[in-house]
C-alpha cells in the first residue's frame, strides 16, 4: 500500500475536492508526442491514471481536462474514461476553469489541479490543492502544494486520485470491493 507523507492541511484540502483540473502533455502523458505520416499526433496514456480517474468519476467528482493542444486520441481517451469536461486548444485556462466552476456551482477551494509547465500556473495558483508530477518544470514544483513521486504519464495522476480518495474516506471501500 502506498503511504503518503502529507501534512494535515494538505489532507484537509484533498478532503474538500469536488473537481479535478488536469493538463495533458506532461501530466496525463509523459510529454512525448508522436506524429504519424499524415501529421496526426499520437500520445501514450497510462492505464493506472485512467483507472484512478474512473474512480473519481464513479464517486461523483468532476474531472476536467484542459489542454492547450487538441488531438483525436485525447478525445477518444476522455470519452473512454467518461470525463465530463474535455476542453482542447485552450489558450486561457484560468478563465475556462472559472466558467467550469461556475457551471458546477463550485469554487476554487473545492478544486484540485495537476500541471507540469508555466501555462498551468494560473489555475494552480488558485485551486485548493495544487499538484505536479515529479517531472514537472522546477518553477511549478516549487509553487504547488504537493508533488507526486511519479512521473507525468506514469502514474502521477493516479497518485493524486488516490490521495483525494484517501482523504475523502473512499479509498479503502473501493479497494475492499476487489478484495472480497
Amino acid at each position: 500500500m502506498h503511504q503518503f507523507n502529507i501534512d494535515a492541511s494538505l489532507f484537509e484540502s484533498a478532503r474538500a475536492v469536488k473537481i479535478v483540473f488536469l493538463d495533458v502533455d506532461g501530466v496525463l502523458t509523459d510529454g512525448t508526442i508522436y506524429y504519424g505520416a499524415q501529421g496526426e499526433s499520437l500520445k501514450p496514456f497510462n492505464t493506472l491514471d485512467g483507472q484512478g480517474l474512473k474512480y473519481l468519476i464513479d464517486e461523483g467528482l468532476v474531472v476536467a481536462i484542459i489542454s492547450g493542444r487538441g488531438s483525436e486520441g485525447l478525445k477518444a481517451r476522455a470519452l473512454d474514461l467518461g470525463v465530463q469536461e474535455l476542453h482542447m486548444n485552450v489558450s486561457d485556462k484560468r478563465r475556462l476553469a472559472q466558467d467550469i466552476l461556475n457551471r458546477h456551482g463550485l469554487d476554487w477551494s473545492q478544486a484540485a489541479a495537476m500541471g507540469d509547465d508555466w501555462p498551468d500556473l494560473p489555475i494552480l495558483n488558485l485551486v485548493g490543492l495544487s499538484s505536479a508530477p515529479k517531472t514537472a518544470h522546477p518553477e511549478l514544483r516549487s509553487r504547488v502544494h504537493w508533488v507526486s513521486q511519479e512521473n507525468g504519464g506514469h502514474g502521477a495522476v493516479r497518485e493524486l486520485c488516490d490521495l483525494i480518495l484517501r482523504a475523502q474516506g473512499r479509498y479503502d471501500t473501493l479497494l475492499n470491493g476487489y478484495l472480497t
